[in-house]
């Protein structure tokens, strides 16, 4: 996998494109004037591994509170704005780190240029793009609801803004169908080599929205398209970063974190191995460590199969085999299993062996 090398931006010191590694972003579901509900809000979410957040801006309470909440947080604020030309130069000038707005919803000329100059005095970029439900309706009625009226739509976003002096732009084209949204970022980063936020857009309550994101943005990923992604479920917001973690790392874009391989199991599994190894998954979540640990099924296979891995278990009838890299160095009782393999789990993680 070869990834496409865009243009550098900064948010508020992150650094985006230009060959960094992906960001990971989300947003709040707090009206960001509620001020300590929000900073309560992006500190889980910070906690949990978020590297950029957005806030809604729905009038000038909102506008106002930027700084406000930023003063409290580590991660770069961006202002979602719609219609508003105002809004958006209030929260600009207020402390937004960068605005997402849209050129064709925020006014004629005069309120573009406002907005705009704005942007240019502060140095803040912008994100700008089209989901299915923004395109510029002379592209919806030459393309139809297609990935070029998506990437066409975007691109005379980008070209109004550019008009004005703008050039630190975040694209992004956004569908709910994970095959159109596909299909318009490949084509979106033939055409640009500005830095590109993936997404799929209104994916869904969470199985349904972790699974279409994983295909929809996974596929992208392995073809070297993104800069910064965000997962959007309809649930709580830090669940959009686990899964945007798990995303990187099945993608191989993210290497520090230990990964749990385990077997769907068989007639030939006499042991209680599928509980436990959701409990190992449970105990190494957010262990920032490269390290892999395997809970097999059966003895049979387990050590071969999982013969990579630095630890692992395997099970038979009435007794447990540990292992390293293949091979086994311990067998206990299945009562004393789980005893014996977090012990050995705990030391792993400590001294890496």
């Amino acid at each position: 996998m070869q990834a496409k090398t865009t243009r550098a931006v900064n948010i508020g010191g992150v650094k985006v494109g230009g060959g960094e590694p992906v960001k990971i972003q989300s947003m709040t579901t707090e009206k960001i004037s509620e001020i300590e509900k929000t900073v309560a809000q992006i500190h889980a979410l910070e906690q949990a591994g978020c590297e950029i957040v957005r806030s809604a801006v729905l009038d000038e309470a909102d506008a106002r509170s930027f700084q406000k909440v930023k003063d409290q947080i580590k991660i770069p604020l961006v202002a979602d704005i719609h219609f508003s030309a105002k809004l958006a130069v209030m929260a600009i000038e207020h402390g937004a780190d960068k605005v997402r707005i849209n050129p064709g919803n925020i006014g004629g000329e005069k309120e573009i240029k406002l907005v705009a100059d704005c942007i240019k005095r502060h140095t803040i970029p912008v994100r700008v793009g089209a989901n299915t439900g923004s395109i510029e309706p002379e592209f919806l009625q030459k393309y139809g609801r297609t990935e070029h009226a998506l990437v066409e739509s975007a691109l005379y976003n980008v070209r109004i803004l550019e008009k004005y002096g703008v050039n630190d732009i975040v694209v992004s084209v956004k569908a709910s169908s994970v095959p159109l949204t596909v299909k318009a970022y490949r084509l979106l980063s033939e055409r640009t080599d500005y830095p590109l936020h993936i997404g799929v857009t209104e994916a869904g309550t969470t199985e349904m929205g972790v699974l279409k994101s994983a295909v929809g943005l996974g596929s992208l990923l392995l073809d070297g398209i993104g800069d910064t992604l965000r997962v959007s479920l309809t649930d709580d917001p830090v669940k959009e970063i686990y899964a945007a973690q798990n995303i990187l790392r099945a993608a191989g874009l993210d290497e520090n974190f230990v990964e749990v391989v385990s077997c769907p199991t068989c007639g030939r599994c006499l042991w209680e191995s599928m509980s436990l190894a959701q409990k190992v998954s449970a105990f190494v979540q957010g262990v920032k460590k490269r390290a892999k640990i395997a809970v097999m099924g059966c003895v049979v296979n387990g050590p071969g199969e999982a013969k990579d891995a630095d630890l692992g278990i395997a099970g038979g009838n009435g007794f447990c085999l540990l292992f390293k890299k293949g091979e086994a160095y311990k067998k206990v009782s299945a009562e004393h299993a789980e005893e014996e393999f977090f012990k050995e789990i705990r030391i792993l993680l400590e001294n890496g062996d």
